[in-house]
């Protein structure tokens, strides 16, 4: 029993016990970031019955809304520069999220006159490329404020010592997982409830909820700009502490600056990002050839270009250590995914509903939180190497069910159990099984970040990594519309009339997965072999 109350302690006590109030303004705009996919249900639906995008173009659609959260480099360094007026952008942010969800409220309640004035087709792809745009912004902010809210000393004045601070630090930093995560939570049960019984439902009963749902999400940015407000109302009172306590003007000064010390501009990273949109813009507008793939190289050159700043001021064992580790990641992020195909099967083929594609996001939630509590410890003791292959291997062997939903297994399976282990239970428990990895393999990088990067560029520190990482996901949306192209997936399409103008054909999905897992495990265990064996061997 001491043992067990011992872990109980390590795990959920002391977390709750190192809690302050001071955190809880960034993990606002933090949970709100969770909260914004509360129309990812929704707008898959949205495009499945309204819209005539095929596999291959929604996931070309991802990967331009994945591109933005590459420029959180200039938007890091941006924050670090401007610290004490970084608030003025979580409300940008806000304003593009709001005009994002907006655009598809008018889109679901006045769609004759949006279509007047453009097609479904470009709102929809418009609103999906806002909304990150908003995002992006604010997670550069609250990634500076969940570094502002650890205070270098307390409201007396008494000195914070470096212990502490290194505590208060990774604490932060897991809460803000937390709250993000405890974001989507949310969402599953908000849509879990919004979709209760809507398989009986018309489309125009269907097309009122959805407007429901959109309409709600309104309220997501100003969850954030009241995460900004809390944060100055916070600081305002701390001033009137420190007066009060008859701290020095000095000392008063250094509160209002924040913890960050005075940033030195570097233009590298401003000229890096105008690259990038002006390359971005000339060749989307120009509709060149290919140009996805010149769009990724030239973001790739300004993200290393960029990194190299970044690395310049580490020593040559820290820099080493970083290369090394961000190649792994981003390997790890740049698998490709089955795509939009594997959901339309799941919907036409084995009858997944709004209602149960929620619950499976509740489940993914609930026991990622419930992963991160327990599997804490271990983060903190194993090598960042050791848990990429431990969740490679994990991910490969939690491929397999979904192969075996599509050759059948669950009807073996229900013939075996008189109908317990169907099709959704097999998917519950693999939802279940596969829910803690996607979150793990960031956290111990993050830590190394906090303690590793100066403090003066704690903020864009964690932006280059956030870039890289990120543009990882734009490469797996790359790879994943190729594979797309190349096995062809597509759903039934009706018009007004109801007249089938494109024959649902799930024929080439059983290879499209299995070819899905096979690069998701080999590409991340070869490229960790590789680094391992070479001079960017990282220990972390």
């Amino acid at each position: 029993m001491p043992r067990v109350a011992g872990w109980i302690d390590a795990i959920f006590v002391d977390l709750a016990r190192q809690m302050r109030w001071s955190y809880l303004p960034p993990l606002m705009v933090y949970f709100a970031a969770g909260c914004s996919g509360l129309t990812l249900i929704v707008g898959t639906f949205f495009v499945k019955d309204y819209l005539d995008f095929t596999a291959a173009e929604v996931a070309a659609l991802a990967f331009w809304a994945g591109l933005p959260w590459a420029l959180k480099m200039p938007l890091g360094h941006l924050v670090d520069l401007i610290w004490r007026w970084k608030g003025y952008l979580v409300w940008f942010g806000a304003s593009l999220i709001a005009l994002s969800v907006g655009i598809m409220v008018l889109v679901m309640t006045r769609p004759d006159a949006m279509t007047a004035l453009m097609p479904l087709e470009l709102w929809y792809a418009t609103s999906f490329i806002l909304s990150p745009c908003g995002l992006v912004v604010q997670d550069a902010v609250a990634d500076a404020m969940s570094i502002d809210a650890v205070p270098l000393c307390e409201a007396d004045g008494t000195p914070i010592s470096d212990h502490d601070a290194k505590v208060m630090h990774t604490t932060m930093q897991t809460l803000g997982r937390f709250a993000l995560i405890g974001g989507t939570v949310v969402v599953a049960l908000v849509n879990i409830a919004m979709f209760s019984g809507i398989e009986s439902l018309n489309a125009a009963q269907k097309a009122d909820i959805y407007a429901s749902i959109y309409t709600g999400a309104l309220a997501i940015p100003v969850i954030s700009v009241s995460g900004v407000a809390l944060a100055a109302w916070q600081k305002r009172r701390a001033l009137h502490h420190m007066r009060t306590a008859g701290l020095s003007d000095t000392a008063i000064a250094e509160l209002r600056e924040g913890v960050v010390p005075q940033t030195r501009a570097n233009p590298w990273y401003f000229i890096g990002g105008a690259l990038f949109l002006m390359l971005t813009l000339a060749i989307g507008l120009g509709g060149v050839p290919y140009g996805q793939e010149i769009i990724f190289a030239g973001s790739m050159a300004v993200v290393l270009l960029l990194m190299r700043q970044l690395v310049s001021v580490l020593t040559r064992a820290q820099a080493r250590t970083l290369i090394g580790t961000a190649i792994i990641i981003f390997v790890f992020r740049a698998v490709p995914l089955p795509g939009e195909g594997l959901t339309w099967f799941n919907i036409d083929v084995l009858g997944f509903d709004q209602q149960f594609l929620s619950v499976l996001s509740l489940i993914t939630s609930a026991l990622t939180l419930v992963g991160l509590l327990v599997l804490r410890p271990l983060m903190a003791e194993r090598r960042i190497v050791w848990i990429v292959v431990m969740l490679t291997l994990a991910a490969g062997l939690l491929a397999l069910p979904n192969i075996g939903l599509y050759y059948g297994l669950h009807e073996w399976t229900a013939a075996l159990t008189e109908g317990v282990v169907d099709a959704r239970f097999i998917a519950i428990l693999d939802t279940a099984a596969e829910s803690p990895l996607g979150q793990i393999a960031m956290i111990p990088m993050l830590a190394w970040i906090a303690r590793s990067a100066p403090r003066e560029l704690k903020a864009t520190f964690f932006a280059v990594m956030a870039s890289f990482t990120n543009l990882a996901l734009s490469a797996a949306a790359l790879l994943t519309r190729y594979l797309n192209e190349v096995f062809i997936v597509s759903r039934e399409v009706r018009d007004a009339s109801d007249k089938v103008i494109t024959q649902a054909d799930y024929s080439q999905l059983g290879v499209l997965l299995m070819v899905v897992a096979g690069v998701s495990v080999a590409a991340p265990l070869l490229t960790i072999w590789l680094v391992q064996k070479s001079r960017l061997r990282t220990e972390e």
